[in-house]
């Protein structure tokens, strides 16, 4: 009989054996995004504008901003045995915006020194605005999709402790749950944020690279104008 009552003891002490909840597979990221809610349409929107302009800028500038260390040299030697007019189709062949500006001092050579320096400097105005163009798109979105994530965040604590009040159930799992995935917005604006800062920034000292050689060329430029013709 004892023998009996200790097995039955053991059978209904022994403690029942459940599956354990296992943890979501590893989300995709587009499951993940999803799950930061409409919020996230504005800043995804955000990272395709800062990806499109920080590309085409790239591309532009690879271009406009090549540098030819031959170019004011080569310029110059022609200026120096008096021929303008193969100076100016030289200076044609090249597509960088030091052959436009240098090309607009060349269409003034023979005029007041003033002149010239007058015309190459508006060309480089406008060549150095047309490398900026757009770029400051890239500053607003850097200030604007962190902003956006919080807004997310703070919208979904919001509606959490709302439905917390109106069911009465402080649910760990239901905080935790609820705020994990507000927390996603937070983090999508922050790297949109960074990836528009650091764009923007290495697109300016791209320029500010550029616009350092576009001062030496255009002295080296003028320099050879005052030259003597040999």
């Amino acid at each position: 009989m004892n023998l009996l009552f200790g097995i039955l003891l053991q059978i209904t002490t022994e403690p029942i054996v459940t599956p354990e909840a296992t943890p979501e597979e590893g989300l995709s990221i587009a499951s993940l995004l999803m799950k930061g809610g409409f919020i996230m349409i504005p800043i995804l929107l955000l990272w395709f504008i800062a990806t499109y302009i920080f590309i085409e800028r790239f591309l532009y500038l690879r271009t406009a901003a090549k540098v030819r260390k031959d170019f004011v040299p080569q310029i110059a030697r022609r200026l120096q045995v008096g021929d303008i007019s193969a100076a100016r189709a030289f200076a044609e062949q090249d597509s960088s915006a030091t052959g436009t500006i240098i090309k607009s001092g060349l269409d003034y050579v023979g005029k007041p020194l003033k002149d010239i320096e007058s015309m190459m400097e508006s060309a480089a105005n406008i060549e150095l605005a047309e490398m900026e163009k757009n770029m400051g798109y890239l500053g607003i979105i850097a200030g604007v999709a962190p902003m956006l994530g919080f807004i997310g965040t703070i919208s979904g604590i919001i509606n959490i402790f709302y439905s917390i009040s109106l069911s009465d159930n402080i649910s760990i799992g239901i905080i935790a749950g609820g705020l994990y995935e507000k927390m996603i917005t937070s983090g999508s604006g922050l790297i949109v944020g960074v990836l528009a800062y650091s764009a923007y920034h290495l697109l300016q000292q791209r320029i500010a690279r550029y616009t350092l050689q576009m001062q030496k060329d255009v002295f080296e430029f003028m320099r050879s104008i005052l030259s003597p013709a040999k």
